[in-house]
């Protein structure tokens, strides 16, 4: 397991993150605590949460029960200072979190309380804006996606209400460092620039997805992470299972994600299936398992802090962190890039 620092802090992430978000309705507390055990067996440093979570489905009902399984485990085995922990307050428009009111300088306050309570815990490494007020285009929502109708004053007056508050709370010792999610260019480096020009807490990291169907970070967001050093915590690297080829030709195995979200959050459409099949192909040639494969390109991509796995088994578990030691050849990276280049947006 190789490790990295986070953004321009001295904190030092596993390449590879346990995340969380199934703990609560596809996993069981004991399930959840044996990955807990197995992944730091194995080297990694690094969860990955959020006060939404689990998700498939999200539901009031469940919400809040991936920390509290997290909470439990620190209790159980006393390994709070071994584990970067990282959660997220949502964005707006959840009505079942604090009426859907958002990130502000009251809801997050509230929020950290609640996620500090339920992780038994008294402070967070990593704390992150689950997605923008203002809109955004991710969670498939590029296809409609309007920018237009977004007041500046508004969006950048809530960005400077966060960092204060952030700031504060970075002050009282309950956060460490902050990080995005599910942000765009212009709103990490808004951030930013207030950041320094009022001497506030630096965006360490931003959380969006990535992974071989779905490519965007590659253009404008990597050249921010370059010169900026904010490294991209990849969430849905395997595509929500669809890179693990389990989905082909209409799959849809019992106690799956699909299984219970029919289209994976829209991932699972006609026009991923055959880049789908021609990355299934690829690694079949050159004998990968198709799940390592993907992870293993993320793994080797520059901009790339920690890569976000999540499993419903321990099989996968194994299989997702084996990815560390797998190093991909230049002609697999070569192959990965033609098939890119024949099927360049799926998702």
């Amino acid at each position: 397991m190789k490790y990295k620092s986070l953004g321009r802090t001295e904190i030092s992430v596993s390449e590879i993150c346990l995340g969380t978000m199934t703990w609560g309705s596809q996993n069981s507390e004991s399930d959840a605590h044996a990955q807990m055990d197995y992944a730091v067996e194995k080297g990694v440093n690094f969860f990955d949460t959020a006060e939404l979570y689990p998700t498939t489905p999200v539901s009031p009902e469940t919400q809040g029960w991936t920390e509290d399984y997290i909470g439990s485990w620190f209790e159980k085995t006393g390994k709070r200072r071994e584990i970067v922990l990282a959660t997220k307050v949502a964005g707006r428009g959840r009505d079942y979190l604090r009426g859907g009111e958002g990130a502000d300088a009251k809801n997050i306050r509230l929020a950290l309380e609640a996620s500090l309570k339920r992780l038994k815990t008294d402070y967070v490494d990593l704390y992150q804006v689950h997605w923008p007020n203002r809109g955004h285009f991710h969670f498939r929502q590029n296809w409609s996606y309007n920018p237009f109708n977004q007041d500046r004053d508004k969006a950048v007056a809530n960005m400077l209400e966060i960092l204060e508050t952030m700031g504060a709370l970075v002050k009282e010792g309950k956060i460490r460092t902050i990080g995005l999610s599910n942000e765009t260019t212009w709103g990490i480096q808004k951030y930013l620039t207030l950041s320094e020009q009022k001497s506030l807490p630096r965006v360490a990291s931003v959380q969006n997805e990535y992974n071989l169907l779905y490519r965007h970070f590659d253009l404008d967001l990597a050249e921010l992470s370059h010169h900026e050093d904010v490294g991209l915590l990849a969430y849905s690297p395997l595509a929500g299972g669809i890179l693990t080829g389990k989905y082909v030709d209409g799959g849809r195995p019992k106690g799956s994600r699909a299984s219970i979200n029919p289209d994976i959050g829209g991932r699972l459409q006609p026009l991923q299936e055959p880049a789908t099949k021609a990355y299934l192909t690829l690694a079949a040639r050159y004998g990968l398992d198709p799940a390592a494969m993907a992870l293993a390109f993320c793994l080797s991509r520059p901009f790339m802090t920690s890569v976000i796995i999540g499993a419903t088994s321990m099989e996968q578990l194994k299989t997702d962190l084996g990815a560390a030691e797998l190093t991909l050849s230049d002609e697999v990276l070569a192959e990965i890039a033609k098939v890119h280049r024949q099927y360049p947006l799926t998702l």
